[in-house]
């Protein structure tokens, strides 16, 4: 198996991770200022800390880049119930990030020259 398929998602996960965040700290402009707002711009800042480690080689990223996304998933489906679009979008950026990892992570466990 060739290395492109592996960095091609690799790079895909990293880029889609560092939107996130990116996005998240956005939103800080764009919403009243409040605590979640806030967590929600710390949890952007995570996010863009991962999404540069998966750009490098570590194993350690691909780790975080499922833990963290899942983790944040399920706690905003857990603080609210009912998500508007951008709390979908954000999910949906989330799950794919940590799918993309996922194969990475599997690719790198099960084929070393990768």
């Amino acid at each position: 198996m060739t290395k492109r398929p592996a960095l091609s998602l690799r790079v895909t996960a990293a880029t889609l991770m560092c939107l996130s965040g990116l996005g998240q700290i956005a939103m800080l402009w764009l919403r009243e200022l409040t605590l979640t707002t806030v967590a929600d711009g710390l949890l952007g800042t995570v996010y863009l800390v991962i999404g540069i480690g998966l750009f490098g080689h570590s194993r350690f990223s691909l780790f975080l880049g499922i833990i963290v996304p899942v983790t944040a998933c399920g706690m905003l489906l857990y603080l609210r119930p009912q998500p508007d679009q951008m709390d979908t979008l954000r999910m949906a950026a989330d799950v794919s990030v940590a799918l993309l990892c996922t194969n990475v992570l599997w690719q790198v466990r099960h084929h070393p020259s990768v």
